[in-house]
């Protein structure tokens, strides 16, 4: 396919990403502790789904080795609406080795400045949710009792309430 392509290794069958593109994955939390969050339609789970911002780098003709802070700059501000000052690479991690090769890497946004309503480009339904941090596993639950699912990055945000039982 144009962005992802099946491959085989002995008896193990694997997913990955056509022509080098990777992803970037944004943990925005602003000045007064919230957290911005993305809710989108995901055909593969025909359902909404409540993620942390993302998108794809080097996806574009001629964009082949763009650097990931830029387009996570890029993509916070077309799905959210909000700038970030500045954007620190915090590093790269795998969701699914199991069945995906894909890796992302994931930046901490600083700084952040809300310059429009955000909601993607066009043919993305987002809706953007700014959620407080002390306030974000009722939202989770919420969230699931209306049916959206819920991505597994916003562990990143949820691990320390899950570790302290």
């Amino acid at each position: 396919g144009k962005f992802i392509t099946t491959r085989r290794k002995g008896r193990w069958e694997y997913v990955s990403r056509a022509r080098g593109i990777r992803a970037a994955v944004i943990l925005a939390v602003d000045a007064d502790d919230h957290v911005l969050l993305v809710d989108q339609y995901r055909v593969p789970l025909g359902r909404r789904c409540i993620e942390l911002p993302a998108g794809l780098i080097g996806d574009e003709a001629g964009s082949e080795g763009e650097d990931a802070a830029l387009a996570a700059a890029r993509e916070l501000e077309e799905e959210t609406g909000y700038r970030a000052e500045r954007m620190d690479v915090i590093g790269e991690f795998f969701s699914s080795p199991g069945m995906v090769s894909e890796s992302f890497t994931l930046l901490r946004a600083h700084g952040l400045t809300r310059v429009g309503d955000g909601g993607g480009v066009e043919g993305e339904d987002i809706t953007v949710h700014r959620v407080p941090l002390s306030g974000l596993a009722g939202a989770v639950a919420g969230w699931r009792a209306e049916g959206h699912a819920i991505d597994v990055r916003l562990l990143t945000l949820l691990g320390p309430a899950i570790l302290a039982g």
